[in-house]
């Protein structure tokens, strides 16, 4: 079996393997998802004991829906949060624990399960329609879900099961507005996927409010499916309206408060914190230059600024901030840019935590300090932005700046945290996937299994920095490489801000090296606006996007050939996916001397049609400046006409009819303006695909991409 058909079986290795980890908050039991083997897609809910080492079957979705229940099978609403996710595995997409760990429950097919993590019972429990985001409280006793629509129920009632199965309504309303579900911003752009929160105590509720009534109506239609009706999503266009978005506090008992901040002026609500003290939230500017972090009074609604965050590009929250240390303190995530620093740091009460040779990247939870109060334990980068490492970081007021590092082999490290019990998973270039290993104190106790396919080599990408701003880069050479054999290259990008490529991770190269192996020298740079290195470095894009990515690509790119004399720069093709999409497009049409063709995936051809939280933080509101956004337009510069004798420098553009993030609108209106201005191109609709091209299609779309290249590269 060759590699495409492999990858699109076993979802790029994924199928078998354990994920969305977490520890029960007393140490006593770790709960994970995973299918059954390398081509199952069905994650079911496991559960390991530390203190044995033993693993458990907790939820197996095909055993719970019986014959003739589709575990694959998913309400709209449920398809849509998973798209936000980037999540395309079937049955148990998420669970939701109560504080201590003893209770978990999911959505299954719209269906809502209970699971007694003690004893092993699992139950569905009755509602008055689909579930969304089913959450127990604290205590376990209760059970908030959100409805998706349905025959005679309408979308975004948030609803509480009461101890004794009563099914009662705590809000929800007609006109476009929904109770307890993030809007589409939050969740694809600041990553807030929830839009409720229980309080400590299991007695109240505090929920978002959205009001989506201004919001332009898209249609989304797959023609391969004409008796089927549009689907009609309400879209934060740039420039244009946002959904109006409020908090509320509503106790069990029909009582109410408004949350009060100038929404006016922090329009959007980045995140919420309550597991303990009063709530926290991140409120930003529509510009995201400035923002709040808020206390919320839950008795009155009033709130208090704890924090105030600015830049004067944009400003970055760190995940897991902002929250309440057990002294009282808030911490939250900044950014040190004066005295010569340029770090991503924790700040409690504004006493700076982590060393400025530190960037933060999310804050995981406490961990046991001894005799002293809790520490933190982060995952950071130190010097090199292709490892992410665990650190223990002291919160001792007047214990100074002490931050140690925990994980020792380098590579990409993640970790899940309850009591004495500590998960680490770690990825590397020496192993395949994520191995997750149990820890208790300075003890390993034992490793979730895995049963995940194992891929068929192992790459050896080249990683090196290159140029006077150090560029992240790579090359990776096909496996027989006979030194002084001059190849074609591939530029494999993305490029966008908030993700890198060049990571020290065996799964981000398994690709790369099938497209090795077909005969290519493969580069991929970490231009400037990706995250890892430093502020100054990712906000180098500022409004001027096109210009600065595309710039660092080529220059690492030349760099690298200086380094590589096997790099053929006069057979260079370019592809990428979203962003990448954009970039590849991009690099084509401004510079044909270089690339001599192009595939560009869900490329963001016009940035007037992408939503407004992402656009506007990197490009600025369109009434500020329209030149801009004219200067980043892919359909500008298709349809200026090509230059006499200048040789065709075909493009592939690639969308799937059903997108939801980046609408094929994108790509039609590039093929149209190329078409009008005699530029080469080709089109390959995706019926049925939404922007992940899942169910193994983005994996066997490859030979077509492999047979594009080679016509154009040779």
């Amino acid at each position: 079996m060759d590699f495409p058909e492999l990858a699109a079986r076993t979802r790029r290795f994924g199928h078998g393997a354990p994920r969305a980890v977490t520890v029960a908050g007393d140490g006593s039991r770790v709960m994970f998802l995973r299918s059954a083997g390398p081509e199952d897609p069905a994650d079911a809910l496991w559960l390991l004991d530390p203190a044995t080492g033993e693993e458990r079957l907790v939820a197996d979705p095909v055993a719970l829906l019986g014959a003739g229940g589709d575990p694959a099978a998913l309400t709209p609403g449920e398809r849509a949060l998973r798209e936000r996710r980037r999540l395309s595995a079937a049955g148990i997409g998420s669970y939701a624990l109560d504080a201590a760990g003893r209770v978990a429950v999911f959505a299954l097919a719209g269906r809502l399960f209970r699971a007694d993590l003690v004893h092993g019972d699992v139950v569905e429990v009755a509602t008055v329609g689909p579930v969304l985001d089913p959450r127990p409280d604290p205590t376990g006793e209760r059970l908030a879900y959100v409805t998706d629509a349905a025959a005679g129920i309408r979308r975004g009632e948030l609803r509480v099961v009461a101890p004794d199965g009563t099914d009662g309504l705590l809000a929800g309303e007609d006109g476009g507005v929904t109770w307890g579900l993030p809007e589409h911003v939050a969740a694809e752009e600041f990553q807030r996927f929830r839009g409720y929160w229980w309080a400590p105590d299991g007695r109240g509720v505090l929920a978002a409010r959205v009001d989506e009534s201004r919001l332009p109506r898209w249609h989304l239609h797959d023609p391969a499916d004409p008796a089927s009706p549009p689907t009609t999503v309400a879209y934060p266009q740039a420039g244009g309206p946002n959904a109006e978005v409020s908090l509320h506090l509503l106790d069990l008992d029909d009582g109410w408060v408004d949350v009060h901040w100038d929404r006016e002026t922090y329009p959007y609500l980045a995140s919420v914190d309550w597991a303990d003290g009063n709530p926290l939230l991140t409120v930003l500017r529509r510009s995201q230059q400035h923002g709040l972090v808020l206390a919320v009074d839950p008795r009155t609604g009033e709130t208090q600024v704890h924090a105030e965050l600015a830049d004067p590009r944009w400003v970055e929250p760190i995940p897991g901030t902002p929250a309440h240390l057990p002294d009282g303190r808030v911490l939250v995530g900044g950014e040190l840019a004066h005295d010569g620093y340029d770090a991503r740091c924790l700040f409690a009460d504004g006493t700076l935590l982590t060393p400025p040779s530190l960037y933060v990247r999310r804050v995981v939870g406490r961990l046991p300090g001894g005799n002293g109060p809790a520490d933190l334990l982060v995952e950071a980068s130190e010097g090199e932005p292709s490892q992410r490492h665990l650190y223990r970081v002291r919160t001792l007021i007047g214990g100074g700046v002490d931050a140690r590092r925990m994980s020792g082999t380098p590579g990409w490290h993640t970790a899940a945290v309850g009591g004495d019990a500590l998960v680490v998973g770690t990825a590397s270039l020496d192993q395949p996937g994520t191995t997750w290993a149990v820890w208790r104190g300075d003890r390993e106790v034992a490793q979730l299994r895995s049963l995940a396919a194992a891929p068929p080599y192992a790459p050896r990408p080249t990683m090196v920095r290159v140029t006077d701003r150090r560029l992240p880069s790579a090359v990776v050479y096909p496996t027989q490489h006979v030194k002084g054999t001059r190849l074609p290259v591939l530029l494999d990008v993305y490029g966008g801000p908030g993700h890198q490529e060049v990571v020290a991770a065996r799964a981000a190269w398994l690709e790369r090296q099938w497209w090795a192996d077909s005969g290519f020298a493969v580069v991929t740079v970490d231009n400037r606006g990706t995250p890892g290195v430093a502020p100054s470095f990712e906000k180098a894009v500022h409004r001027r996007l096109a210009d600065v990515v595309l710039t660092d690509q080529i220059d690492a790119l030349t760099a690298l050939a200086d380094k590589h004399p096997d790099l053929d720069l006069g057979r260079v093709g370019i592809r990428g996916w979203s962003f990448g999409g954009w970039l590849a497009g991009l690099a084509v049409l401004r510079h044909p001397e270089l690339f001599r063709c192009g595939i560009a995936g869900a490329p963001v051809s016009d940035w007037t049609l992408y939503d407004t939280a992402y656009t506007e933080r990197y490009l600025g509101l369109p009434e500020d400046g329209m030149d801009v956004y004219a200067h980043h337009s892919l359909l500008e510069l298709a349809a200026e006409p090509p230059v006499p004798g200048e040789p065709a420098r075909p493009l592939l553009l690639v969308h799937g009819l059903v997108d939801d993030n980046v609408v094929a609108a994108h790509t039609l209106r590039l093929s149209a303006a190329l078409l009008a201005a005699g530029r080469s191109h080709s089109v390959l609709p995706l019926t049925g695909a939404t922007h992940l091209a899942a169910g193994g299609l983005s994996e066997r779309l490859l030979r077509l991409e492999l047979d594009f290249l080679r016509t154009h590269l040779g």
